[in-house]
């Protein structure tokens, strides 16, 4: 469990990056940090593995505060996927993948074995172990970026908008292995993103920030999407538009889900009717107004 409490970053500029910030990120899941560019969320993200100090306040991981300890020490047992993958253009993929497990005096032979594992969790080639990563397609080099983070076995995953450098569909491909791995590594991962689509695709725990790292609304995606917060949060995850503006149709072929620009999402299969017996009242009249096209 990671627990930030009353935590302030102020810059030496005079800048508040993170204001007064207290939240808890349950073991085992994925956290994702949200919001608009200057928010706060890398500065939060950062502050776990110590990469920025914050002025004042603490953050704790299972009950023990990052501040005690060697911050070179805690960076080497927290993974950290970044964009771009920053990774060493001059070492080779089994080589940038086997960085951390080096530096912590692994054996070269037994590091590059545990590498090698790696590029089959993450779903790259053998063959491009011994490639440099300007012979990597963006989404590869993502790849081995996720390798690298993984490869101590780390407790913690910290993931700073790392599908944001790719393409589309790259980054929806990259979206499904970040899923199937944390569904196979049961990992504590706090992923930052501007994307809400993606933070509602990834996030056991969305937190939705605002300037100053202001929490506006946290929860899961249903909570958030079915009773957002207020109209902030209402106008940043998009509710009265685009793909979550849904309502049902009516086709000769059965009812089917609609966005606010009337294309068609998806069909309706069970039978709501018959589930449990015909709907009555209240309920039946808004499933009327809806299947009849109204807001």
């Amino acid at each position: 469990m990671i627990e930030f409490r009353n935590v302030t970053k102020q810059f030496p500029d005079g800048t508040v990056a993170v204001n007064d910030f207290s939240l808890v990120l349950p073991s085992r899941k994925t956290t994702v940090f949200v919001g608009s560019s200057g928010c706060g969320k890398t500065t939060l993200l950062r502050m776990i593995n110590r990469m920025v100090e914050p002025t004042s306040g603490d953050v704790e991981i299972d009950g023990e505060s990052v501040l005690g300890g060697d911050p070179v020490q805690l960076r080497r047992r927290i993974g950290y996927v970044m964009q771009n993958s920053g990774l060493m253009p001059h070492f080779t993929v089994i080589d940038n993948v086997s960085t951390v497990l080096r530096l912590n005096g692994v054996k070269k032979a037994d590091a590059h074995r545990r590498s090698r594992e790696l590029l089959d969790t993450v779903g790259l080639d053998q063959k491009l172990a011994e490639r440099y990563p300007s012979q990597l397609s963006g989404g590869q080099q993502q790849r081995v970026g996720v390798a690298r983070g993984l490869a101590a076995d780390p407790n913690i995953l910290l993931m700073d908008e790392p599908f944001g450098a790719v393409d589309p569909i790259v980054r929806a491909d990259l979206q499904q292995e970040t899923l199937r791995l944390q569904r196979e590594l049961d990992k504590t991962v706090v992923f930052v993103t501007h994307d809400i689509d993606e933070a509602f695709l990834l996030g056991d725990q969305v937190v939705i920030l605002d300037k100053g790292a202001r929490v506006v609304q946290v929860g899961t995606p249903s909570e958030i999407i079915e009773n957002p917060a207020d109209d902030f949060v209402a106008s940043f995850i998009g509710a009265d538009r685009g793909r979550r503006a849904l309502h049902l149709k009516q086709t000769p072929h059965g009812t089917v889900v609609v966005d606010s620009e009337g294309r068609t999402q998806g069909a309706i299969v069970a039978d709501i009717e018959h589930s449990d017996g015909p709907l009555a009242g209240p309920d039946a009249a808004a499933l009327d107004s809806v299947q009849g096209g109204h807001p």
